[in-house]
């Protein structure tokens, strides 16, 4: 497989010496099927008939004028003037003479009321920072050094693949005094944390451009622009370049289902409702005070789908995680009765969405095979990871806030308690298969006074980490890929700040670095043991051993590879009462190794443990041919695999793990069982 390439592509109309844009051009992007519109939209270094300058061209079908502002013409309206380019919409022209870093703006007259405003560009690829809002004359100039990332990606399944993705804010990552914080700057402590720790992919909170800090940029302004506060596009590119050469993946959030209300923006945009509904019912998203995109339009579902693509191709990324799904699909989203309006049916599903997102998918999918797309869809809309052809919406995968909600739901409760909550940890059982799922502890379970994953866990100081510690066991032993937001792997006390960074001077307390050495081990053996991972979505991939043991909370799974020696059983105690000789029946004869213990010391445990292995008995027990008799610690989660018979093939080998470095020393929807429907975001 070869990296993204900017090639042309034969329905696309070549450039003229005055245009880039062909009637071909003009009919996609009017028809919603154009998913290359930053080729031909915004502004483009170009040497026209051996003179250099800019090629502008933006969309504002009911604009009476439209011109270019700058600082290479004194920001003065109708000195720059465009060319409407008739039923498109769509305004056009060269300047000559204008440079890269040339600082502009569109003003805007409206057809309509004396209106006018000087907007963003909302194809421009740079930004100035904010608070500026001028977009910035640029290129994608930048040579790649990661041919290699993708060959080695070539025919693998992403689902079948061990995918562990450490989540985070880049603004409140890291922050040294003195230094500014870049894409450049923090590569190197950020491949070697990640690295260290274990993690197979970095998933990014939105890198777009925004204006507002704080919503962590899931309030975009700039859909093609690389955020400025921390450098330029090439800057982004040389970090993602960097991350794939050490062999992490990166995915990115992405926000196509609202966008703010700042002037500069999109809103309004040509004196009229042009990226959003006019009726506020439709047009207006009750939580977050921000615009909802029309997906009936043509032209802006060219917008959005070129703002996908964009990402892949021009930025490498091998992924996006599409934020609020759950928003898009339902039209009563957060609204009374009253405050929506139904579909052509009557119905409550927005089904101009629904179509969007699956031509999104397809897209991407054609496009970029080795792509995944996962949905943040809080509720039980159907087969959001099926195909399209089989009437789902295409994403490879999508977050199961159901297991969240319910396992920290359960972990919250005092141990004497949670005899009589089993069902938070079966539920699951239901709809495991469903969907194909991401299991998220992320941002929004550590903030907005919900606190942090250690101070929602019960108990004195030594059960809290210790549940912690059974949680994230816990975790790994469930069907699903994984996402740990930044700070859990140090057992953050306090929840997320956006304006702070990660409390990495915990880690200089044992009880905090056992948690970090506890997450590097974990993805070590989820990487070396295919039977965690390579059958997440299949149901042949897991079975309960021992479910039914309420009343000592005790639960026992068997995770299951291809391979019938791919076997590892993780054993899950939920109370702080060791339980010494506890049989659990077994599938098979042979050596069951110890490979992990979240009571070991090294993690801050008690040192509970099986001495190394158990040897099973020819005693049947719960359905199973064999048994074994082993030592369940307080608060624990046990792993045991299947040692191979020398005859067969030797285990697959995954990268190898490193010692653990903190950026200070680094050198180099389902309904859940509790809740069918989250609430809206506050975040945003």
């Amino acid at each position: 497989m070869t990296p993204p390439t900017e090639s042309h592509r034969p329905d696309l109309d070549d450039a003229s010496s005055t245009s880039l844009l062909g009637p071909v051009d003009l009919h996609l992007f009017n028809e919603g099927r154009h998913d290359r519109a930053y080729e031909k939209l915004g502004s483009h270094l170009r040497r026209v008939e051996g003179i250099e300058g800019v090629s502008f061209a933006v969309w504002a079908p009911n604009a009476a004028e439209v011109s270019v502002i700058g600082d290479f013409n004194d920001w003065r309206p109708g000195v720059a003037k465009l060319t409407h380019r008739g039923s498109s919409g769509i305004w056009e022209g060269f300047l000559p003479g204008v440079q890269k870093g040339a600082r502009y703006k569109y003003h805007i007259r409206s057809r309509y009321d004396g209106y006018e405003v000087a907007k963003a560009d909302p194809y421009a690829i740079h930004h100035a920072p904010a608070p500026a809002t001028e977009s910035v004359v640029w290129d994608r100039d930048y040579v790649w050094g990661d041919a290699g990332w993708f060959e080695g990606r070539a025919g693998r399944d992403p689902r079948e693949e061990p995918l562990s993705i450490y989540e985070l804010h880049l603004g409140s990552w890291r922050k040294r005094p003195g230094e500014a914080l870049t894409y450049r700057s923090i590569a190197d402590d950020l491949i070697a944390h990640v690295l260290a720790l274990g993690f197979t992919h970095v998933e990014f909170l939105p890198l777009m451009e925004h204006p507002f800090h704080g919503s962590w940029g899931y309030q975009v302004t700039g859909y093609f622009a690389a955020c400025s506060r921390y450098g330029t596009p090439q800057d982004l590119m040389y970090l993602i370049d960097r991350l794939h050469q050490a062999g992490i993946g990166v995915l990115l959030d992405w926000v196509p289902s609202h966008f703010p209300t700042d002037e500069h923006g999109l809103i309004y945009f040509d004196g009229t409702h042009l990226y959003e509904h006019a009726d506020p019912r439709q047009g207006m998203h009750p939580d977050w005070n921000t615009s909802i995109f029309n997906y009936g339009r043509g032209e802006v579902v060219s917008f959005l789908l070129s703002s996908a693509r964009f990402w892949l191709d021009a930025f490498h990324a091998d992924g996006l995680r599409v934020d609020a799904v759950a928003s898009m699909l339902y039209l009563d989203y957060s609204r009374e009765a009253g405050e929506w309006i139904p579909n052509q049916s009557g119905g409550r599903e927005n089904l101009e969405a629904v179509a969007f997102l699956r031509q999104l998918n397809a897209a991407l999918a054609e496009s970029f095979p080795h792509a995944i797309t996962v949905a943040e869809e809080s509720t039980t809309w159907p087969m959001v990871s099926r195909p399209e052809s089989q009437g789902g919406l295409g994403f490879t995968m999508k977050w199961d806030l159901g297991w969240m909600n319910d396992t920290l739901r359960y972990m919250q409760k005092d141990p004497i308690h949670r005899s009589f909550h089993q069902g938070l940890l079966t539920f699951r059982s239901i709809y495991a298969y469903n969907e194909n799922f991401v299991l998220p502890l992320s941002h929004d379970e550590v903030v907005h006074g919900k606190g942090s994953l250690l101070g929602k866990m019960s108990g004195d100081e030594w059960r809290r980490f210790a549940n912690l510690r059974t949680l994230y066991g816990y975790m790994y032993a469930t069907p699903g890929k994984k996402l740990l937001f930044m700070g859990c792997e140090v057992a953050s006390y306090a929840e997320w700040n956006h304006d702070a960074q990660v409390d990495w001077h915990l880690d200089e307390q044992p009880e905090h670095a056992g948690i970090a050495k506890l997450v590097h081990d974990l993805n070590r053996i989820y990487r070396e043991h295919p039977a965690l991972y390579e059958l997440d979505f299949e149901p042949a991939g897991f079975e309960w051993l021992d479910v039914d043991n309420v009343q000592q909370s005790v639960a026992v799974v068997l995770r299951k590879g291809r391979d019938p020696q791919d076997r590892v059983l993780v054993a899950v105690n939920f109370t702080p009462v060791p339980r010494a000789n506890y049989r659990i029946g077994v599938p098979a004869e042979g050596v069951w190794n110890e490979v992990l213990n979240t009571d070991w010391k090294d993690y801050g445990g008690s040192g509970h443990g099986n001495l190394g292995s158990v040897e099973p008995s020819p005693v049947p027990w719960r359905n199973q041919p064999y048994s074994i008799v082993v030592t369940l610690p307080p608060l624990s989660a046990v792993f045991f695999a299947l040692e191979r018979r020398p005859s067969a093939s030797p285990p697959r080998v995954e990268r190898s793990s490193s010692k653990l470095r903190t950026p200070q020393d680094a050198t180099g929807g389902p309904a859940s069982a509790s809740a069918s429907k989250r609430s809206g975001k506050a975040r945003k």
